[in-house]
Parts: C-alpha cells; sequence; structure tokens
C-alpha cells in the first residue's frame, strides 16, 4: 500500500468536529484552555495512511496549540493518560526533549484507536521541521525531522533606495542580503548606491510543509553599480569553493569588509572629531558601526586572540592578531563571546562578542580597530589583497562555467517582471562550482 505523509491541510479535509475542553493543570494549579480539532478515524478499508511515520489508519488524530501555562500533564489529562504514565514519559524524555520546554502556541497532535479517547501517541513540535514522538503504550520517545522539499529561488530586482529595502520586497530573507553584502563587500560600497542599480541573487529555499523553513547559501550572482557589472561566478579550485568575477579575480579576501552583517557606518576615521562624551576634539582612530545591542560581532579574518576583558575606555572588547602586519580591534561590547581569550585561535566570521555599549560610549555601537604594520589605519581606505585568482590550468573549466552562469544570469528578470521559482532538489542545475 502506498504510504503517505498527511499535514495538516490533510487532517481537516478529514475534520469532523471541533471543540474546546476545560481542564486543570497538574504542575500549576492553573485552569487552561485549548481548542482542539478532532478528525474521525480512516477507514482500515482504504489504503494506509501515516502521520509522523505512524500508520494512522482506523486511528483518531486530534490536533490543537499549547495554551498559556500548560504543560505536558495539562495537555493530555482529558485523554485519559495516568500521571504514573506522564511521570515517566517526562523523566525518560529528558535527553531528548525536555517537557518544560513545551512552548505557548506550539503545535502538538494526539491520536488515539478508534473506539476510545485514551491517548496513544503524542506528537510535539518544537519547531516547523522537527517533532517528537511520544508512545504512551511502550514509553518510548524519539526525535525526528519533516520531509522537506527544496526549491531553486531565482530574483532579480532594481534599486529604488537600499539594498536591504529593495531586496525585501522581493521576499529575499536577511540571511541571503547578508551573504551578498558580505561577498560583493570589497567591491561595492552599499552606502552609496545609486537608483536604478541592479542585482540578480540565485539560491535555495527549504520548505516543511509548503512553508519556508531556511536559506541555502548564495549559489550565484549579479550587480550592476553605476553601470559597472560585477559577477560572481562559483567555481571549486584547490579544493575550496570560491566566487570569482569575469576576469577570473577572487572575490574572497584575506578580511571580511565589515565585522557586521550588514548594517550602516555611523562614523569614520577622523583625526579631528569632537568626542562626544569627553567633549573636546580627539582623533577617532576607530570605525563606528550602528547596530542594536545584542547584535554579533564577527571577527574579519583568521587569527589569534590577544586581549579578551574589560577597560573604562573601551568597555569590553577583544583584540585579534591576523598575521605579522594586521590586527583588528573590537570594542564596547555588551558581552564577550564564550571561549574567546588570549591564546584562542578564531576564524573568519566567527562571533566574537555581542555589540553593546560599555566604556566611553553614548549608545550601542562597534568601534572597529584596525593596525598595520603597529600603527592604526583607516580601514575604510585599507587595500587587502585577493585570494588567489583563477590558475592557469582552471581555466578552460573556469570559462566553461562562466558561459553556463552567465546564460543563467540573463534569464532572470528584473523586479517588476514575475520571478520563477522553480521546484528541485540539491542535485538540480544551479551552477555547483565544481
Amino acid at each position: 500500500m502506498k504510504n503517505k505523509w498527511i499535514g495538516i491541510a490533510a487532517a481537516l479535509l478529514l475534520l469532523g468536529a471541533a471543540y474546546s475542553l476545560q481542564f486543570f493543570d497538574f504542575q500549576s494549579g492553573k485552569e487552561t484552555s485549548s481548542e482542539l480539532q478532532e478528525s474521525p478515524a480512516i477507514d482500515p478499508e482504504d489504503e494506509k495512511v501515516f502521520l509522523y511515520g505512524i500508520d494512522v489508519t482506523g486511528l483518531n488524530i486530534i490536533e490543537g496549540t499549547v495554551a498559556k501555562n500548560q504543560t505536558l500533564g495539562s495537555i493530555l489529562a482529558p485523554f485519559n493518560v495516568p500521571y504514573q504514565i506522564i511521570d515517566e514519559l517526562a523523566k525518560k524524555s529528558k535527553s531528548i526533549f525536555d517537557v518544560r520546554g513545551i512552548a505557548f502556541n506550539k503545535k502538538f497532535t494526539v491520536i488515539t484507536p478508534a473506539d476510545t479517547t485514551q491517548a496513544q501517541f503524542f506528537i510535539y513540535e518544537p519547531n516547523p521541521a522537527e517533532y517528537v514522538v511520544f508512545n504512551l503504550d511502550s514509553i518510548d520517545i524519539y526525535k525526528a525531522e519533516k520531509p522537506a522539499e527544496y526549491r531553486t529561488k531565482e530574483v532579480g530586482g532594481i534599486i529604488e533606495s537600499n539594498l536591504s529595502s529593495d531586496m525585501s520586497k522581493q521576499d529575499i530573507t536577511y540571511d541571503i542580503v547578508d551573504q551578498f553584502a558580505d561577498l560583493y563587500g570589497w567591491s561595492v560600497d552599499f552606502g552609496a548606491l545609486q537608483k536604478g542599480d541592479k542585482f540578480k541573487v540565485i539560491y535555495e529555499e527549504k520548505l516543511i510543509d509548503g512553508v519556508v523553513v531556511g536559506v541555502s547559501d548564495i549559489k550565484l550572482a549579479y550587480f550592476e553599480h553605476k553601470g559597472e557589472e560585477f559577477h560572481a561566478i562559483p567555481f571549486e579550485q584547490n579544493g575550496e569553493v570560491n566566487f570569482f568575477d569575469q576576469e577570473g579575480n577572487s572575490l574572497k579576501k584575506a578580511f571580511l569588509r565589515d565585522p557586521l552583517k550588514y548594517t550602516r557606518i555611523s562614523s569614520r576615521y577622523n583625526l579631528k572629531r569632537f568626542h562626544p562624551v569627553q567633549k573636546r576634539y580627539k582623533a577617532h582612530l576607530g570605525t563606528d558601526y550602528a547596530a542594536a545591542t545584542g547584535t554579533e560581532i564577527r571577527s574579519v579574518g583568521d587569527g589569534v586572540v590577544t586581549d579578551a576583558k574589560y577597560s573604562s575606555a573601551n568597555g569590553n572588547y577583544v583584540k585579534i592578531k591576523h598575521n605579522g602586519t594586521y590586527t583588528t580591534q573590537y570594542l564596547h561590547m555588551s558581552k564577550i563571546a564564550k571561549g574567546m581569550k588570549p591564546g584562542q585561535r578564531v576564524k573568519q566570521g566567527q562571533v566574537i562578542g555581542y555589540v553593546g555599549s560599555t566604556g566611553l560610549a553614548t549608545g550601542p555601537h562597534l568601534c572597529f580597530r584596525f593596525w598595520k604594520n603597529g600603527k592604526q589605519e583607516d580601514w575604510l581606505r585599507e587595500k587587502i589583497p585577493p585570494s588567489e585568482p583563477i590558475l592557469a590550468a582552471n581555466l578552460v573549466a573556469f570559462n566553461a562555467k562562466k558561459t553556463e552562469s552567465l546564460e543563467l544570469l540573463a534569464s532572470i528578470n528584473l523586479g517588476g517582471e514575475p520571478e520563477k521559482l522553480v521546484a528541485k532538489t540539491r542535485s538540480g542545475t544551479i551552477p555547483s562550482g565544481d
């Protein structure tokens, strides 16, 4: 017989009744309420049907969402589950899913035999991608993932105001916006975009029950700024996939362009800046990035931590030596990331702390400082050398990949035209870089 995964929509097609139950919360002593939806038992004469990997043929399915102050005990109380079994489930499940984490407004499903209201299975969904099954007969608990669908999203647009808002209008997630800004960080000044600049991007979405729950890394990209074209073509070289322009130059640098994900610069390197706290003219030898308290701060490159501590002026800060030439420092953190201590090695993009306003700061921001050969320099004017370009031995393969990539980018519509959504698996036709 053919197996089927039944989602919420399929269950609702079988909806027989909806009712509300009032019951007592064993642990809090508060009365709570759940809206439950019951589906009649599936006829055993029909082909077998599976839900959460369970054969539910001939069983009743009751769906609901967790109400405020509800616990496992209060959810299962109307389904004739002895408290001793609930207690045993709670103890046994700790290493898989701690039932104290059952949260308000999360979905749950109760499965009962057709001839009784006593629960046989309880399924809880902590997030859209996962579920936890409690077998009330065998006292067995396990966690599993829902079946996922992957589809390629190809989007193009024209800049009207700024990168973030114009990409968001095309339903592009902030994660992809951040990746795009990092990809072109050394090629384009996103703080000086012009109306009419253009972008195209290809990435993959992960869907559960038709809802997007995640995105992949960017697969291919294009940006046009002031009439100049910037392509990002993936290609594997020396065992690593990186992005290259049309001439085969690497877009990757030794350092990320910004220590924060896509944000704005609030104050630049200035030898004669008026200090907002000390109320006097004092050289500002760093670059300030405006961001909310708690925003993740990233190391711009690989290196070794030399300092991770507090000082009255710098607040909480981390200092990293990248090599014999370059050193960077990150000031005014609300909190230094766990594990940051002198001697600790960090990787490019690793979170080293969180934005705050400790030390001499009037509000939450990151002051980023950059040393070259022991002297503080203007980070925004520094010319960072790129990684290795396409090797001569790889030119033929790269040119073939480039031709394929440019044809695919040319087929993408810009904003105002219908975007193309193509359902596919990971093994589809996106240029993979190999």
